[in-house]
C-alpha cells in the first residue's frame, strides 16, 4: 500500500486543531489532487511542493498523487501545511521510511527552491501538537526559538527540504537532529528591554494627579480617561503606563505571544513577549482592525493584540462611533467574538483601555488671553461622541490642565521614576492576589458583580456616599461596581485589609473626575 501519513496543525483563530496528512501514490493518470476543505493558498500547495521536491533533486512520482487532509470538515488555510504535504508525498513514493514520518508534526512553508520558510502561528500550533501527545515537531529554522517555548516537546529546526529528507533517510540516527541550547536564541534579546527603559514616568512633570491615576489603574487593572488640552501630557502618560505594570507570568506570556504569532506581529529576536503589550491604533482604524476580522482569514484585532496589556485610543472622539461602541462587549467579558459567514471565532481581549481626548474639536490651546472659539454646544457635541455606556465603563477619569512654569519647577521634587511606582504597584497586586487566592481573578478589575456584593461587600458606612449618588441618578449600577473595585485597589495600595469611607470617597472622586 503506497499510503504515507504524517501530521500538521490547522489554526482556527488562536486555537490549533490536529490534521492528519495522507498521501497516496497510486495507478491512474498522473496528476496531483488535494482534498479536505482547502482555501486558495492551500490549493496552490501542489505546485509549491512539486517544485520544492524537484529542485531538492528528488524525483516527483510519475503517477496519480492524492493528498488528503483529515478531518475533511475542518477549514484549512494558509501555507502551514506545505512541509507536511511534501513529507507525506516522499514517504508514499518510498524515498523515506514511512515509520519515520508518522510520529512527528511538520510545520512550515516551502519555497520553490526547497527552502523551508517561516510561518505565522507556530506557537499555538506547537501547543496544540503537544496537547495531542506529540513528542517531536519539525519547524522552520526561523520559528525554532518560538516553538521551543513550549515545554515537553523536541523541536527540530530545518532550513531546506533536502536537509530534512536526508535526515529522515539516514539509518545511523535514531532521531532527527534537535535544537541545541547553543543554537537557541534567548527570549530576552531584541528591542523589548531598551524600549522599556527609554520610557519613564519621571519624564512627566506638572501632572501629579494624572501620575497618581496611572498608579491606581496599574495596581487594579482599571480603565482610564484623560481629558485635557493639547500638550498637557496625555500621550506621554499613556505610553508610560506599561512601565508600571508587572511582567507577565509564564502562562500569560505564552497566551499573549500566541496571539501575536497568529497575527504575525512578533518583533524580530523576541520569540516570547514577557511584558504587557501596548497598542495605539490610529483613529482611522476600522472595526475589523480594532476587534478583529478580515475578508478572508479572520485575524485578531487591536483589542486582542493588547490582551494583558494596554489599548490606547488617542483623540478618542475622532474614532467612528461604531468602532468605540464595539469596545463595550470585550470590556465586559474579556473576550471578543467575531462572527462571519465562514464561522465564528472568539479571541481573548482582557486589556486596560486608556482614552485621551481634547475638550473641544478645534484642539487649539486656550488661555485667558486667547480663549478657544468653540461654543459650549460644540464642546458638548464633540465629547458626546463617547457614548454614555462606554464612559460608564471607565473607572478613572482625570482632567489635565496646562501647568505654569512655577508648577513645573515645584513638581519636580515629587516626581518618582517608573521603577519606584512599579514597586508599589507590585506590592498592591500581591495583596490582591493573596485575597483572591483560589479564584480565577488576578486583579480587582476582574472581580464579578456577584462577588463584589457578596464576599467582598463593603460596610454600610463606606457605601453611604455611593448610595446617595445612586439615588440621585448620578451613578449607575455598573458605575457602582466599578467604584467598589476601585476602592479595593486604593486599599491595596496603602495596605488596608478592607476599604472604608475614605477609600470609597476617593474612588468616587476618581470616577467622576473628568465630568
Amino acid at each position: 500500500m503506497a499510503v504515507a501519513r504524517t501530521r500538521c496543525v490547522a489554526l482556527v483563530g488562536v486555537s490549533g486543531h490536529v490534521v492528519e496528512v495522507e498521501a497516496d501514490v497510486g495507478h491512474g493518470i498522473a496528476g496531483v489532487h488535494l482534498i479536505g476543505m482547502l482555501d486558495t493558498a492551500l490549493s496552490e500547495a501542489r505546485d509549491r511542493v512539486r517544485s520544492a521536491i524537484i529542485n531538492s533533486r528528488y524525483p516527483w512520482p510519475d503517477a496519480r498523487v492524492t493528498i488528503s487532509l483529515f478531518p475533511a470538515s475542518l477549514p484549512k488555510r494558509g501555507s502551514l501545511f506545505d512541509l507536511a504535504i511534501a513529507v507525506a508525498v516522499i514517504g508514499a513514493a518510498g524515498l523515506v521510511p514511512k515509520q519515520r514520518i508518522s510520529p512527528p508534526f511538520f510545520l512550515g512553508e516551502l519555497g520553490l527552491d526547497g527552502s523551508v520558510r517561516p510561518v505565522r502561528g507556530v506557537l499555538p500550533a506547537v501547543m496544540a501538537a503537544v496537547e495531542a501527545g506529540a513528542e517531536c515537531v519539525v519547524v522552520p529554522m526561523a520559528n525554532a526559538a518560538e516553538a521551543s517555548l513550549v515545554p515537553g516537546v523536541t523541536v527540530v529546526p530545518v532550513r531546506t527540504l533536502a536537509e530534512l529528507i536526508e535526515d529522515l533517510r539516514s539509518d545511523d540516527a535514531a532521531q532527527l537532529p534537535t535544537m541545541s541550547e547553543a543554537d537557541e536564541p534567548s527570549s530576552r534579546t531584541g528591542p523589548d528591554a531598551p524600549e522599556g527603559r527609554s520610557l519613564d514616568l519621571a519624564d512627566v512633570a506638572g501632572q501629579a494627579m494624572a501620575r497618581r491615576a496611572l498608579e491606581v489603574c496599574a495596581a487594579g487593572g482599571h480603565n482610564l480617561w484623560m481629558l485635557g488640552q493639547p500638550g498637557t501630557g496625555k500621550t506621554m502618560l499613556a505610553e508610560r503606563l506599561p512601565t508600571l505594570l508587572p511582567p507577565l507570568d509564564r502562562d500569560q506570556a505564552l497566551e499573549v505571544t500566541a496571539i501575536h504569532s497568529v497575527a504575525g506581529t512578533l518583533p524580530p529576536g523576541r520569540p516570547l513577549l514577557e511584558h504587557p503589550p501596548f497598542m495605539a491604533p490610529h483613529h482611522t482604524a476600522t472595526i475589523a482592525a480594532i476587534v478583529g476580522g478580515g475578508s478572508g482569514v479572520i485575524r485578531p484585532g487591536a483589542v486582542s493584540l493588547a490582551h494583558r496589556g494596554v489599548l490606547f485610543l488617542d483623540e478618542a472622539p475622532e474614532f467612528p462611533a461604531r468602532v468605540l461602541d464595539s469596545l463595550r462587549q470585550p470590556l465586559e467579558s474579556g473576550q471578543v467574538t467575531v462572527a462571519r459567514a465562514a464561522g465564528t471565532l472568539t479571541f481573548p481581549a482582557r486589556f486596560m483601555l486608556v482614552l485621551a481626548a481634547n475638550p473641544c474639536p478645534c484642539a487649539q490651546p486656550s488661555t485667558p488671553e486667547s480663549p478657544c472659539q468653540c461654543t459650549p454646544h460644540q464642546r458638548r457635541r464633540y465629547l458626546a461622541r463617547l457614548s454614555g455606556p462606554l464612559v460608564d465603563r471607565i473607572d478613572v477619569k482625570v482632567r489635565l490642565t496646562r501647568s505654569t512654569r512655577r508648577e513645573l519647577l515645584s513638581d519636580r521634587q515629587f516626581i518618582e521614576p517608573s521603577a519606584v511606582v512599579a514597586e508599589r504597584v507590585s506590592l498592591a497586586r500581591e495583596r490582591t492576589l493573596k485575597r483572591l487566592a483560589g479564584t480565577p481573578w488576578r486583579c480587582n478589575a476582574e472581580i464579578p458583580t456577584g462577588a463584589l456584593h457578596g464576599e467582598y461587600r463593603l460596610c454600610p458606612s463606606a457605601m453611604s456616599p455611593l448610595y446617595r449618588c445612586l439615588d440621585t441618578g448620578e451613578l449607575s449600577a455598573r458605575g457602582l461596581d466599578r467604584i467598589i473595585r476601585l476602592s479595593w485597589t486604593l486599599a491595596d495600595l496603602i495596605g488596608k485589609d478592607r476599604p472604608d469611607l475614605a477609600e470609597t470617597n476617593a474612588a468616587l472622586g476618581l470616577w467622576l473626575g473628568a465630568d
